[in-house]
């Protein structure tokens, strides 16, 4: 039985490169299920010495070169905060054209994997896909991690009068301080057969054995 194949995306202030080192312990877990493949956000997020963003996911492994991200709620700082409402945001368009590229050049997928912004970003996809806008999105499931509603109102057209359809997995921990669990549990009307995983940490992947099952038996479904 061959593998599924996940398209991964990372977060906020991460890479590719990045987020493949920090799903070490995931790809061990589901290695008999499922092969891994990392995008990279196409901007680069401005140096921020406090690191003070309310979506951090900056590591010290990772070089100011290498921290991307796939859109700004400040336009003019070119910054993000999960948290912060806006009008109009920066760089989402490019970033759905990265998801574009990558299906292209890397596919096919059967799902699609995203954390934090990542996996709003993996919503917006979802909900172009269940509309039939967009050809190249043909993905059978979807993994959100530390998932969101953006708080930008010129993202709102993702999420109303839509319940999308496909399958998914929704993954929080109780003690996120970055993207709370009340702001992953926002997502889930959007997403009414969701099955979900909460963990007792914080903003990260959980991978340890006492999940396997919980995403094995989501997994199964597709093999």
């Amino acid at each position: 039985m061959a593998p599924l194949r996940i398209l991964c995306v990372h977060g906020y202030r991460q890479s590719g490169g990045s987020f493949r080192e920090k799903t070490g312990a995931l790809r061990k877990l589901l290695r008999r299920h499922a092969e891994l493949a990392f995008i990279t956000a196409p901007h680069q997020v401005p140096p921020n010495p406090a690191h003070n963003s309310q979506d951090q996911e900056k590591s010290s492994d990772v070089s100011d070169e290498d921290q991307r991200g796939w859109w700004f709620s400040d336009v003019q700082a070119r910054s993000f905060d999960a948290r912060q409402e806006c009008e109009s945001s920066l760089g989402l368009e490019e970033s759905l054209d990265a998801v574009r590229v990558a299906l292209k050049d890397m596919g096919p997928f059967d799902g699609i994997l995203g954390f934090s912004q990542g996996a709003a970003l993996v919503a917006m996809v979802c909900a172009l896909q269940e509309r039939q806008l967009e050809p190249a999105f043909n993905f059978r499931f979807a993994i959100l991690v530390a998932g969101f509603r953006s708080a930008c109102a010129q993202h709102q057209h993702f999420y109303e009068d839509l319940q999308i359809t496909l399958p998914s997995l929704h993954v929080f921990g109780q003690e996120d301080k970055v993207i709370p669990e009340r702001m992953s549990r926002d997502l889930l009307p959007v997403f009414p057969g969701a099955h979900v995983l909460t963990h007792p940490g914080g903003h990260f992947i959980p991978a340890a054995s006492a999940h396997r099952q919980i995403y094995q038996e989501f997994l199964q479904r597709f093999q």
